[in-house]
């Protein structure tokens, strides 16, 4: 049995079906199909029943669940060790971030830091915050957006302030009648912005709403005047030029999404994850 046996068991339990589980380990669900097999016949059991809506532990799966967890953790915990004792700085850094960050900002600082760090594996989940939050004690650092972390450490790279664009002007005499485009994105984002039409519902009125699954498709339907859209300034600097727009305000001040970097107590003791916080906080991100 390699690790990569007891940690595709994990990833199996977590995800709950082989198609899904294939799809995030990125290989063909036969292949997974195959060595799932392999693994239960070395233990000579059956680890999960295949149902038509998922797979469903075994009272035997469950416990070589658990000695799976505990191989994982502990082969986690010697790969952090050697880390650590190590003048030069190599291992596994894992890192869960918003999918926002990963495509505006995560490209040019991963770029330097594997440069500098050159040993160092980059292991990298992207998604938005809401997701991350739920399992984000299996990553060594995480860059969410909205609220901070509370069982974490965690750190405020900027402030990002929410403006509605359209293609037609905002009129300030007459109630305006539009489409809303929204994109994928948390709870907190879409409260945040229900929140402010209701208070301005004077003003703007959505027509109906519009929901795609990424925020440049978000983009391009506003600038084909489809309707109107939300966007945060991080991804719309170069628009506030080019289209009528108005920031989002409730009792006079900004409504803003936060950015965080959050991390466990004691990770940065790994050389890796603090170089990595280092050159994150450092760099002027918005």
């Amino acid at each position: 049995m390699k690790i990569e046996d007891y940690e595709l068991l994990l990833k199996l339990k977590e995800v709950g079906t082989i198609r899904g589980t294939a799809k995030q380990v990125l290989i063909s669900q036969p292949a997974v199909t195959q060595r799932l097999r392999f693994i239960e016949d070395y233990f000579g059991q059956t680890i999960f029943i295949r149902t038509p809506k998922s797979l469903v532990l075994t009272p035997s799966g469950e416990i070589i669940l658990e000695h799976a967890k505990e191989v994982v953790a502990k082969e986690q915990a010697i790969m952090n060790k050697l880390s650590q004792s190590s003048e030069e700085v190599q291992g596994t850094l894992s890192i869960a971030c918003s999918s926002l960050i990963s495509q505006r900002f995560l490209p040019k600082i991963l770029g330097e830091y594997t440069s500098l760090y050159p040993k160092v594996t980059i292991d990298l989940v992207t998604g938005i915050s809401e997701d991350i939050r739920k399992n984000h004690k299996d990553y060594h650092v995480c860059i969410i957006r909205g609220e901070k972390l509370k069982e974490s450490t965690s750190i405020r790279l900027f402030d990002d302030p929410l403006y509605i664009f359209d293609t037609e002007p905002f009129p300030e005499d007459r109630l305006k009648e539009r489409p809303l485009i929204s994109f994928k994105s948390d709870d907190s984002m879409h409260e945040l912005v229900d929140n402010w039409l209701y208070q301005n519902q004077h003003q703007i009125k959505p027509l109906r709403m519009m929901t795609v699954d990424q925020i440049e498709t978000c983009k391009q339907f506003m600038k084909q005047g489809i309707g109107m859209a939300v966007l945060p300034k991080s991804v719309s600097d170069s628009m506030m030029d080019e289209f009528p727009h108005i920031a989002l305000e409730l009792g006079g001040k900004p409504v803003t999404r936060y950015t965080w970097v959050s991390y466990q107590e004691g990770i940065r003791e790994l050389p890796q994850v603090d170089h990595f916080i280092q050159m994150l906080t450092k760099e002027a991100l918005l």
